[in-house]
């Protein structure tokens, strides 16, 4: 008899702050940032994407992983698995959406697990789409932000230090 299938849960952190665009390039920010580089404020929820092999701008945020023994993991359970015990069941299911907000279904083994996951900003808990796919944190203090989010974000501690490591 199979189980009932679990709601989708992907992790996710929350982020107060601002979100700016410098050129092609997006950050999140704690200080106050320009004006004209704001594209939005508030309280954000950051979701991670796992990258596709081969396509590492092509993410997905997984709601429901599907062994393939039958077991299905959500949440924190899920992503724990994914990053620490993926290679064991490579065709394993990935239910989520992808980066562009489509809804997809991906193999464990068609993912690169080597590559460290996307940083991707949401509206809210609801929203499927990111508004943002920041490649950089700049803040002074890192108190109340996750671990998750600093292991995955390359931090700086001015607007002026990121603009210089742009450059480089």
């Amino acid at each position: 008899m199979v189980g009932t299938i679990p709601e989708r849960q992907p992790i996710g952190d929350s982020f107060t702050g601002a979100i700016i665009q410098v050129g092609g390039s997006q950050a999140l920010i704690t200080l106050e940032p320009l004006t004209e580089a704001v594209i939005a404020t508030g309280t954000f929820l950051i979701r991670y994407g796992l990258r596709f092999l081969g396509k590492p701008h092509i993410s997905i945020v997984p709601g429901l992983l599907v062994l393939d023994r039958g077991e299905m993991m959500t949440g924190e359970e899920a992503w724990e698995f994914l990053l620490k015990h993926s290679n064991i069941y490579p065709r394993s299911e990935v239910f989520g959406y992808k980066n562009d907000g489509v809804d997809e279904m991906m193999l464990i083994r068609n993912l690169d697990m080597a590559l460290s996951p996307e940083v991707l900003v949401y509206a809210d808990n609801a929203s499927i789409k990111p508004i943002a796919q920041p490649t950089a944190l700049i803040s002074t203090n890192t108190s109340g932000l996750s671990e998750r989010l600093l292991s995955y974000l390359p931090r700086y501690s001015s607007l002026a230090e990121w603009q210089a490591e742009m450059k480089t």
